[in-house]
C-alpha cells in the first residue's frame, strides 16, 4: 500500500507482553480460540459466540434483510467467564437469514456489527449472513487446487487489480471488474490479441497477485453505477469477499461462488492465486469491528491511550497479543481451505510480530505446502512493536517460509520512487552498481558483493534466496512506465523501451521470486499518477490496444518467464550456491559505469548450460566487454531473446552490448 494513504487499509501461543503501558491491561484478558466464532450452523440449529471479554451485556439482533428493516428477534447472549465468550442459540437453521452484535460497554451500548468473523455479508457488509457455503461451490472443487510449488524462487508473480484487468474497451471482457472476468475465455482485443485469463496463460506467468479482495469500506455496493474505484487497502470485513466485484452484492452467496469461481479458472489455467491481505490496520477506528465487538484490544495504542499508527492510515492492529495473534493465523487458514488461495501477500508485514508471521507460514504449510507469504518488510510509520520483533526485511532470516520485497534492486535499477526524474542503474545514473548486485544474489551472503556500499541495505539480510521477492514496480508509486516517462523525459522513447527490458531482464534473471506489475508487458501507464488508489478508471485500467502497438516488448517479456522457467540456474535455493556458482567479473564501475557483468557456473542448480554469461549495460552509450572464447549460443542481445539460444552464436571476445541493453550467452 502506499505510504500516504488517507484512507480510514488455531495458532501457536504468541508472546503475550504488551507493548505500552496502556496495551499491558490486555495482557490478563482470557482469550479464545475455538473454531466456533461467531457463528455456526449444524443440525441442533444456529449458534452464535462473540469474545467480548469486558462487555457487560451481548445481544444478537436477526433480520430478514442484509441491508434494511428492523431485527424480527434480539437475541440476549449469555458469558462465560473462562473463555470470554458471550453466547446464544436458535433451534432452527437459519438459512438466509443476517445478523449482528451489539455490546454494553462502560454501561453505553455501542453500535451494531456483524462481528470480526463474518464469513458472508449483505450490501456493505453491515449484516452478516447466514447461508450454506457448500451451495457455493463451483463445479469440480472437490478436486480443485493451484500449481504445485516446490520452491519459492519457481514462482513468477503478476500483480493485478480486477478493474485495471478488464473495465477497459478494449479488454473484449463481458463481467468487466468483476471476479468473473477471469474465468472468461477467448477473450481478444479488436485486434484480435489476447486478454483477460489467456493473455496471463500466454505470458507465461505462475501466479497471480490479487489486490485486496476482501470485503472493504470505501465503495458504495449499492449504488455500483457510480463507478467508484479503490484499491482496497481499508479493510472492514477480513473474512468475506469484496461485494463490488460480484455480480450481485446483495446476494451474500454470490460474491462467495464467483470468487471461488475466478479462483477455479486460473487453477484450471495453471495459474495459483495470491491474496493481498492487509491485517496491519482498520479502515475505521473507534468504528471498526474490532472496536465494537472488544474495544480496545486488537488495536496497538500510545501510553496515553490513543491509536499508534504504524500503518499511515490512523491505526495498527496488535498482532503481539494472543486473540489478535490467533485472529490472523486462523483468517488466513480460512481463506486457504474455504478458497483454496494459494498465498499471502502482507501489507506493512513489519507492523506484524516475527512470531506471528511464523505461526501462519506454519500452519498455512499444513493446509498445502505450496503457499507462498511474502509481505512488505517495512512500516509506514513508528511502532510500540520494539524493531526486534517486526517483520522487517532486516529481519526476514527470523523467520521460516516468508519473504519480503527487494527494495534494495528496485530503487537501484529504475530510480529511487520518492523522486519521479531520478535515474537508477537502468536508466544511466552511475554508482548504484554495488546495490544492484545485492538484488541478484537476493541479499545473500556474497564473497563479491560490498553490501557496506549498498544503498538502502548494509548488511546480506538473507539466509536464502527464497526470501526475496525481486520487483521494480507495483501499484504503488509511479508505475514503470510512467517512471521512465519522467526520469528520461526528451529521451525517444525507444530508448525508455529498451530501459524497460533491462529492467525486467535484470529482475527476472536475478536470484529470488520475480514480479511483475499488470500491464508493464505492454507498457502500461497511469498517466503520472503515483497514487491511484482512488482514482477514475481512465487512470487506472489497462488500455489492451498498447498490446498490439508494444507486441515486441510483450514477446520480450514472454521470454523472460520462457527463459526464467527452463533454467533453474536462474533459481537457487541456497545462499552457499549462489556464493559458490555466481562469479562477477571485475570491472572498475568508477572508470566504466552501468556495466554489470557476471557468470551462472558449473551447470548451476542442475541447468542443462554448463555456463550463462549475463551482461547489464545500463549506460546511454554502447559498452565493451570482454567474453572469453569458447563456443557461446547468444540468447538475449540489444532488446531481443530467445530462451533457447537461437539468436546466434559468438566466440567470444570483445562485444560491444548497445544502451540500455541486456546480453545473455549459454554454453552447453
Amino acid at each position: 500500500m502506499s505510504f500516504v494513504l488517507p484512507l480510514c487499509a488455531l495458532g501457536a501461543s504468541a508472546p503475550v507482553y504488551a507493548q505500552s503501558d496502556y496495551d499491558a491491561q490486555f495482557i490478563s484478558w482470557p482469550t479464545y480460540n475455538g473454531d466456533d466464532l461467531e457463528l455456526t450452523v449444524d443440525n441442533s440449529g444456529t449458534h452464535f459466540r462473540l469474545w467480548s471479554p469486558k462487555a457487560q451485556e451481548a445481544v444478537v439482533n436477526l433480520y430478514d434483510n442484509g441491508h434494511t428493516g428492523e431485527p424480527y428477534s434480539k437475541l440476549n447472549m449469555k458469558f462465560d467467564p473462562a473463555t470470554g465468550t458471550w453466547s446464544a442459540s436458535v433451534p432452527e437453521k437459519l438459512y438466509g437469514k443476517f445478523y449482528t452484535f451489539r455490546i454494553k460497554n462502560n454501561g453505553k451500548w455501542l453500535n451494531e456489527t456483524p462481528g470480526v468473523w463474518a464469513k458472508a455479508v449483505g450490501v456493505n457488509g453491515k449484516r452478516a449472513a447466514i447461508i450454506d457455503f457448500a451451495t457455493t461451490n463451483p463445479e469440480g472443487w472437490s478436486t480443485d487446487k493451484g500449481p504445485e510449488v516446490k520452491n519459492f524462487s519457481d514462482v513468477i508473480v503478476y500483480e493485478m487489480h480486477h478493474r485495471d484487468m478488464s473495465m477497459h474497451p478494449s479488454s473484449g471482457i463481458a463481467n468487466k471488474g468483476k471476479f468473473l472476468a477471469l474465468t472468461e475465455p477467448g477473450t481478444t482485443t479488436p485486434a484480435g490479441e489476447k486478454t483477460g485469463i489467456d493473455h496471463l496463460k500466454e505470458l507465461g506467468v505462475t501466479h497471480v497477485h490479487i489486490l485486496p479482495s476482501y470485503d472493504y469500506n470505501s465503495v458504495d455496493e449499492a449504488n455500483l453505477w457510480q463507478n467508484t474505484y479503490n484499491w482496497g487497502y481499508d479493510p472492514q470485513n477480513y473474512n468475506a469477499p469484496e461485494g463490488s466485484y460480484s455480480t450481485n452484492p446483495s446476494d451474500p452467496a454470490t460474491r462467495v461462488r464467483e470468487m471461488k469461481e475466478m479462483i477455479k479458472a486460473l487453477h484450471d489455467a495453471g495459474i495459483g492465486v495470491i491474496m493481498d491481505v492487509v491485517y496491519n490496520h482498520t479502515a475505521e477506528n473507534d468504528g471498526s469491528n474490532f472496536e465494537l465487538t472488544a474495544p480496545g484490544y486488537y488495536h496497538r495504542h500510545r501510553n496515553d491511550g490513543s491509536y499508534s499508527d504504524a500503518s499511515g492510515c490512523g491505526n495498527e492492529t496488535a498482532s503481539d497479543l494472543k486473540q489478535m495473534h490467533d485472529y490472523i493465523v486462523n483468517s488466513v487458514k480460512y481463506w486457504a481451505e474455504e478458497y483454496h488461495v494459494d498465498g499471502f501477500r502482507f501489507d506493512l508485514m513489519a507492523i506484524h510480530d516475527t512470531e506471528t508471521m511464523n505461526d501462519v507460514a506454519a500452519e498455512l504449510k499444513k493446509i498445502n505446502p505450496s503457499i507462498f507469504v511474502y509481505g512488505e518488510g517495512w512500516t509506514a510509520g513508528d511502532s510500540p512493536l520494539a524493531p526486534e520483533r517486526r517483520a522487517l526485511k532486516e529481519n526476514v532470516s527470523k523467520m521460516t517460509d516468508i519473504a519480503v520485497f527487494s527494495d534494495d534492486l528496485r530503487d537501484a535499477v529504475k530510480g529511487h520512487y520518492t523522486d519521479a526524474s531520478d535515474r537508477g542503474f537502468a536508466t544511466g545514473k552511475p554508482g548504484l552498481e554495488e546495490t544492484v548486485k545485492i538484488g541478484i544474489v537476493a541479499a545473500t551472503p556474497h564473497p563479491q558483493v560490498n553490501f557496506k556500499e549498498g544503498n538502502n541495505s548494509k548488511f546480506p539480510y538473507a539466509a536464502s534466496p527464497e526470501m526475496i521477492v525481486n520487483y521494480i514496480s507495483c501499484h504503488d508509486d509511479l508505475c514503470l512506465t510512467d517512471k521512465l516517462r519522467k526520469s528520461m523525459e526528451g529521451e525517444p522513447e525507444e530508448n525508455m523501451l529498451a530501459a524497460a527490458k533491462l529492467a525486467q531482464t535484470i529482475v527476472f534473471t536475478s536470484q529470488g521470486t520475480p514480479f511483475m506489475f499488470a500491464g508493464e508487458e505492454i507498457f502500461r501507464d497511469k498517466k503520472g499518477v503515483h497514487n491511484s488508489y482512488n482514482q477514475p478508471d481512465s487512470i487506472n485500467a489497462i488500455d489492451w490496444a498498447n498490446k498490439t502497438k508494444y507486441k515486441d516488448l510483450f514477446n520480450y517479456y514472454k521470454g523472460l518467464t520462457a527463459l526464467r522457467k527452463a533454467h533453474p540456474a536462474f533459481r537457487m535455493t541456497k545462499a552457499e550456491d549462489i556464493a559458490k556458482n555466481l562469479v562477477f567479473d571485475k570491472i572498475d564501475s568508477k572508470k566504466t559505469p552501468n556495466l554489470i557483468s557476471y557468470s551462472l557456473k558449473n551447470h548451476a542448480n542442475g541447468d542443462s548450460w554448463k555456463e550463462i554469461k549475463v551482461v547489464f549495460n545500463g549506460a546511454s552509450k554502447p559498452q565493451v566487454v570482454n567474453i572469453k572464447g569458447g563456443n557461446w549460443k547468444i540468447v538475449a542481445t540489444d532488446g531481443k531473446i530467445s530462451p533457447d539460444g537461437s539468436l546466434g552464436a559468438t566466440q567470444g571476445g570483445k562485444i560491444t552490448v548497445p544502451a540500455y541493453s541486456a546480453l545473455i550467452l549459454a554454453q552447453e
